[in-house]
C-alpha cells in the first residue's frame, strides 16, 4: 500500500500537446528566454522534414546542431555533445527524437551543471540550461529528469538525475510521431506501459502518481495495438501519445524497480533496444511480485483487461504486437544474463522495488525470460 506519509512534488514543466503544434517551437525558445540553441538529434531526424520545420522555426535562435544521438547514448557521444556545446556558448537545448535524444539532452544539461559548479539540489533552483524536448517515440524519457549512459568498453548502462535536469517543457506533436515505425513505436510504447506498471506499485508512490499510472496502462493497452495496426492511424497516434505524456509524468513521484534495473543493464550489455527489453522482462517481474502486491497487480490487470492474470495480460498485448517474447529471440545470450544478474542489486531501482530482490531473484527473472 501506499506509505499515509508522502511528499508530491510537481517539476516547472510544460506540456503543449496536439497537431501542428511544433511549428511553435520558436515561438516557445524566446518565451522561456532562450537566445542561443543547441538542437540535439539525430542525422536521420534533422534531414527529415520535420527536422528542416523545426530548425526553420528556430530562425536565428539556433546556432549549433549535434546530430550524432545514439541509442543508449554512449558517453562518448555526450562528451562530443558536451563539448559543441562549450564552444557554441549555447544557454538551452532543444531535443528532437526518441528517447535517446532526450537522455542526450538532459546528459548535456546535467554535466553543464557539473562543469559551472551549480547542480540542482532541489525542485527550487533553475538549470544552468533550459531544455525543450520534441518526442518522435513513446519512451516518456522528455518528461522526467532521469537519463541513462552507457561506457561501450565495459557495455555497462548507468543512470543520473538531478532536480533541474528535467525539460522546462515539451512539444508532443503527434503528427511528428506518423514517421516512426510500427516496430518501434510497439516496443517504445510498451516501456511506457512498464514504466505506468511499475510506478502504480512504487512503494514510493503518490496518490495522484498511482492514478496518473493506471490511467496510462489503461489507454496504452487500448491504442498501442490500433498504432501497430495502422501506423497512418492519426487518432490512434494521438491518444497513445497521451498515454506516454501519463507514462512519463507518473515518474515524478514514484520509483522504479528490479524490471527497470533489468532492461536498463540489457541494453548496454547486449544492445537490445530498451523499449524491447521492458516489454520481454515486464510479465516475468510482475509474476515475482504477485504473492507481495496482489491487490495492487490485480488493479494494474484490471486497467489491462485481467484482474486475475495481469502479467498474461501483458504477455497477450505482447502477441498482438507482434513483438518478441523471449529474450533469446532479442540476441541475448546466456553470459549477457550471468553478467546482469550479478550487477542488478547494486542499482537504486531495485533498492526501491516493493520487496527485497536478491542476485537469484534478479536471474530467475531473467532465465524465466529467456
Amino acid at each position: 500500500m501506499t506509505s499515509p506519509e508522502w511528499t508530491h512534488t510537481s517539476a516547472a514543466q510544460q506540456v503543449r500537446f496536439g497537431r501542428g503544434r511544433v511549428t511553435g517551437v520558436g515561438k516557445l525558445v524566446h518565451e522561456i528566454g532562450s537566445r542561443r540553441v543547441l538542437l540535439v538529434t539525430t542525422a536521420g531526424r534533422l534531414d527529415s522534414d520535420d527536422g528542416h520545420r523545426i530548425v526553420k522555426a528556430l530562425g536565428r535562435a539556433l546556432v549549433s546542431t549535434y546530430a550524432g544521438a545514439r541509442s543508449h547514448v554512449p558517453t562518448g557521444v555526450v562528451e562530443e555533445a558536451m563539448r559543441q556545446s562549450r564552444r557554441d556558448g549555447v544557454d538551452s537545448v532543444v531535443s528532437f527524437g526518441g528517447g535517446s535524444c532526450a537522455d542526450l539532452g538532459k546528459a548535456v544539461c546535467y554535466f553543464t551543471e557539473q562543469e559551472q559548479g551549480t547542480p540542482g539540489s532541489s525542485y527550487l533552483d533553475r538549470p544552468a540550461l533550459l531544455h525543450v524536448s520534441i518526442p518522435t517515440t513513446y519512451s516518456g524519457a522528455e518528461l522526467t529528469p532521469f537519463f541513462g549512459m552507457t561506457d561501450e568498453h565495459t557495455r555497462r548502462k548507468a543512470d543520473a538525475s538531478g532536480p533541474t535536469v528535467a525539460p522546462i517543457a515539451t512539444i508532443h506533436d503527434p503528427e511528428l510521431t506518423l514517421s516512426t515505425p510500427a516496430r518501434v513505436s510497439a516496443e517504445t510504447g510498451m516501456s511506457a506501459l512498464a514504466h505506468c506498471v511499475e510506478c502504480a506499485y512504487s512503494p514510493r508512490r503518490t496518490p495522484e502518481a498511482e492514478a496518473i499510472a493506471l490511467a496510462g496502462v489503461e489507454r496504452i493497452a487500448e491504442a498501442l495495438p490500433a498504432v501497430v495496426d495502422d501506423p497512418a492511424d492519426i487518432d490512434a497516434r494521438t491518444r497513445m501519445l497521451a498515454g506516454a505524456v501519463l507514462g512519463g509524468r507518473c515518474l515524478l513521484n514514484a520509483s522504479m524497480g528490479v524490471q527497470q534495473r533489468l532492461a536498463q543493464l540489457l541494453g548496454g550489455r547486449a544492445g537490445i533496444p530498451h523499449g524491447l527489453a521492458n516489454a520481454v522482462i515486464l510479465p516475468h517481474a510482475i509474476r515475482l511480485s504477485l504473492d507481495t502486491l496482489p491487490r495492487e497487480l490485480a488493479t494494474v490487470g484490471a486497467a489491462l483487461g485481467d484482474a486475475a492474470d495481469p502479467a498474461g495480460a501483458v504477455e497477450a498485448l505482447l502477441g498482438r504486437l507482434g513483438l518478441p517474447t523471449r529474450l533469446s529471440d532479442c540476441g541475448v545470450d546466456d553470459d549477457d544474463i550471468e553478467a546482469v544478474a550479478r550487477q542488478a542489486e547494486s542499482g537504486p531501482d531495485v533498492a526501491h522495488d516493493p520487496r527485497p530482490v536478491s542476485e537469484a531473484d534478479a536471474r530467475a527473472i531473467l532465465e524465466s525470460a529467456f
